[in-house]
């Protein structure tokens, strides 16, 4: 490894070097991080929690969805299913957020490099999430505009 490692430096390659500002400001990202992660678990749970309190309402009173107005029409399933698919979207970035805080403490306090690496491999994953799934949400609306103006031209 520092063979490698001499070797770039020879051929022009800078080495990184990370100062005690950047370990400071990486711990403390990582305990935002870590808070934030247990925000998000916690907003799951209770979108989990809330789907299944709502389908069975739904399921157990049929008045329920006429009182929701167009969104209770879709049905109790579709309705449960809605709040398991926010669930999932909030509990991924939560799981890679606590990912990341746990491997950039270790990384940043006991100087592991292995650590760190991982720890800004979750980071780059959490933001592909969120990439593909604002490229997702665009499409939709899109979509819908599209659907909106076709179906109101007629």
């Amino acid at each position: 490894m520092d063979n490698q490692t001499d070797e770039k430096q020879e051929q022009g390659f800078p080495q990184l070097i990370v100062t005690e500002d950047m370990r400071s400001y990486i711990y403390d990202m990582a305990k935002w991080a870590n808070f934030l992660a247990i925000v998000g678990f916690f907003v799951s749970a209770l979108l989990v929690l809330t789907a299944m309190g709502m389908s069975a309402a739904m399921t157990a009173n049929p008045e329920l969805g006429k009182l929701m107005g167009p969104m209770g029409g879709v049905g109790a399933s579709v309705f449960g299913i809605m709040f398991f698919v926010q669930a999932v979207i909030v509990f991924v970035p939560s799981l890679l957020l606590v990912q990341y805080a746990g491997k950039a403490k270790n990384g940043v306090l006991y100087g592991n490099q292995e650590s760190l690496s991982d720890a800004f491999s979750r980071l780059k994953t959490l933001f592909r999430f969120w990439g593909i799934l604002t490229i997702v949400i665009i499409v939709f609306y899109i979509f819908a505009i599209a659907s909106g103006i076709l179906l109101g031209a007629r």
